[in-house]
């Protein structure tokens, strides 16, 4: 919408500076002008003032200076059209049409939006009838609380064909709106147009004004065709121009929140509940390039937070050469994998907020998700595979449309290279004579080895030429090849260690262990993702009451009859096959008391000082990375010794007594 100059005057004549600030600022009178606290940033001694006469605001602190436009747009992260809109609200002033086809036009538009706020009103309380006793069923399954359902304005699409178009129609909507709207499935061929979502958990989708423009809806039975169903493209909506909690995350970022984007609507209400208000989804496709530019309206570098598996790391790089092109100073992005089999909602359940903050703290600049991709795995023997790699680095700076950005590219990896390809002993650049070491072996880059994307992992930037570069750190990731072959880490990408195993079974065999214990278990740091629904599945049966009988074996076997009702029963024969010691008597069924207890301590004390080593091996690799001393390199193989001192210790613990029937053994 167009804004006249006349237009423009009459709104900064209608509404004065003072009155449009002092709704957000503290104003005193001094003299002919108002001063108070700068909104921009702290201070004690006031130095933002403000002059009706003059028609502006002049903030010495931060150096800030405008008209009322400008202060509503500064102050709450508004576009120019939506800053004038707000303040013609206001001032009672009427917007005007360009032309009458516009006028028509964006009546038509208003009736649009009413028809879909009936349908987010109608799909709203099907959830909360007893008909939504499945869909509510599924949201509590994934911890998605009634007051979250009310702030994302969640719903439930009936399995009837024609349910919302009959309420709709009872309201006088016509099913030529439930068509447009994409709410109704018509054309042509369809001579009765019907309910295209059904028995569906809906998500309105809503634009910057918080309007419902869409809808997501997700399947609740598993043989489906789809999944995840979103409205078609509509006049209201366009999928590939729009964001799911746009509105939200826009004003939480202007209020300092970092800008988080996850893949899906579950993750992002996940991210939101655990304190991460800005974070945002693409509506069902890849990163667009308008997604991207709303992105870098909103904060300078995004962080892109995807799964730890393959196709989470495809879509990085997806992601990666959209954003290259449209480098511009101070706009970039940071990528932030999970960890492998875990997604942003079983992090948020599973760790909450220190373990989601210790994802995003080990972002990634888009520049190393460039170099990991075209290094990963690579084998580069001869002169004319490093040439290659040159030339498709080259091609890639080359596509940066900014110039200086562009340089800066370039500089970063003709670097990088010549630290990778430098040969041992000796200097030279990339290209340079004495590119390849002696004796017939595969040439590998320096400081090259296994990283988490099952490639390579290679020297460069500026940490040092013996260096590798960190690999993404965070709750159970290998920070080093080392970590990444130890069998903790094996256990987290196939079956649950060994170590897991035998808590969880204790757990199982003995429920009574909760009783003193349920804190300490909930704070255990599991590193399998199944170890992590199990222990909830524990947790929960351990709180029905039959579960306090004073029988231990009666326990046990209601234990184990309310995990197998609840769909554990798999991974509880992963449990069993992950115990690869008969020697652990106290984590079995039948040991006394005593022993449990004694198998129990041992068991927990082991678990904590192997994950507290796996966080000191990170913090030697990353010292030696930035230091590569001799007193560093000490550190690193002590701390390697020790965890092969601890690892596998569990296989001592034998802790069975008299009280069991055996003689006991010191370990």
């Amino acid at each position: 919408m167009r804004f006249t100059p006349q237009f423009l005057d009459e709104l900064r004549a209608r509404l004065s500076v003072s009155e449009v600030v002092g709704k957000r600022v503290k104003l005193k009178k001094a003299g002919r002008e108002w001063k108070g606290l700068s909104p921009f940033q702290q201070e004690k001694t006031p130095s933002f003032y403000v002059n009706d006469q003059k028609g502006f605001y002049h903030d010495f602190s931060s150096g800030k200076h405008g008209d009322i436009i400008n202060f509503v747009m500064e102050t709450d992260g508004l576009p120019f059209a939506e800053a004038v809109e707000r303040l013609a609200s206001m001032a009672g002033l009427a917007l005007p049409a360009v032309t009458p086809n516009a006028a028509r036009e964006e009546q038509r538009r208003r009736s649009l939006h009413d028809v879909m706020d009936l349908a987010a009103k109608y799909f709203a309380e099907t959830l909360a009838s007893r008909l939504g006793a499945k869909a509510r069923g599924y949201l509590a399954d994934r911890a998605i609380s009634p007051a979250t359902q009310l702030q994302f304005r969640l719903g439930y699409a009936s399995p009837d064909r024609f349910a919302l178009k009959e309420h709709l129609g009872k309201l006088g909507v016509s099913v030529e709106d439930m068509v447009e709207t994409g709410l109704l499935i018509g054309g042509d061929d369809i001579p009765v147009p019907y309910d295209r979502f059904r028995d569906r958990v809906m998500f309105p989708i809503t634009d910057l004004r918080g309007r419902v423009i869409a809808f997501g809806g997700r399947a609740l039975e598993k043989d489906v065709p789809a999944k995840y169903l979103n409205s078609p493209e509509t006049p209201l909506f366009h999928k590939g121009d729009n964001l799911y909690n746009h509105q939200t995350a826009r004003k939480a970022t202007h209020d300092g929140a970092p800008l988080i984007v996850v893949e899906g609507y579950v993750d992002v209400i996940a991210m939101v509940t655990a304190g991460f208000a800005g974070s945002v989804a693409p509506l069902g496709t890849a990163l667009t390039e308008n997604q991207l530019a709303l992105l870098w309206k909103m904060a300078d570098e995004p962080i892109l937070c995807f799964d730890g598996d393959r196709a989470g790391q495809k879509a990085a790089y997806r992601a990666a050469d959209l954003a290259l092109p449209y480098l511009a100073p101070g706009k970039s992005l940071r990528f932030a994998l999970l960890p492998e089999g875990q997604d942003p909602d079983d992090l948020a359940r599973s760790g909450g907020r220190g373990a989601i903050e210790e994802v995003i703290g080990a972002a990634r600049p888009l520049a190393d998700m460039i170099w990991s991709r075209e290094l990963e795995g690579g084998n580069f023997a001869t002169p004319e595979r490093r040439a290659a790699l040159e030339a498709r680095i080259k091609e890639l700076t080359n596509g940066i449309r900014d110039e200086v950005v562009r340089r800066y590219y370039r500089d970063e990896f003709v670097e990088r290279l010549q630290r990778t390809f430098a040969p041992e002993g000796g200097r030279g650049g990339f290209g340079g004579r004495g590119n390849f070491r002696q004796g017939g072996r595969p040439f590998q880059p320096r400081g090259a080895g296994p990283n988490r994307f099952g490639g390579q992992s290679f020297g460069g930037g500026r940490r040092g030429a013996f260096a590798p570069t960190p690999l993404p750190s965070g709750p159970y990731q290998a920070a080093s090849p080392q970590l990444a072959a130890s069998p903790i880490m094996k256990g987290q990408r196939s079956a649950i260690s060994r170590r897991e195993a035998l808590i969880l079974q204790c757990l199982i065999n003995h429920p009574w262990l909760l009783h003193d214990h349920l804190e300490e278990v909930a704070a255990l740091e599991l590193a399998h993702p199944e170890a992590h629904k199990l222990r909830a599945g524990i947790i929960a049966a351990f709180a029905n009451d039959h579960h306090h009988s004073p029988d231990p074996e009666e326990q046990a076997e209601k234990m184990r009859g309310d995990l197998e009702k609840g769909g554990f029963s798999q991974v509880l024969q992963r449990v069993e096959n992950g115990i690869t010691t008969a020697a652990v008597w106290g984590a079995r069924e039948g040991a006394a008391r005593d022993d449990v207890l004694s198998t129990w301590h041992q068991l927990v004390a082991l678990h904590r000082q192997w994950h507290s080593l796996l966080r000191e091996l990170k913090d030697a690799e990353l010292a030696l990375g930035e230091d590569p001393s001799e007193a560093n390199m000490a550190w690193l193989r002590d701390v390697k010794a020790r965890m092969a001192e601890v690892d596998g210790t569990e296989a001592l613990i034998e802790g069975f007594g008299e009280l069991s029937g055996r003689f006991q053994k010191s370990m």
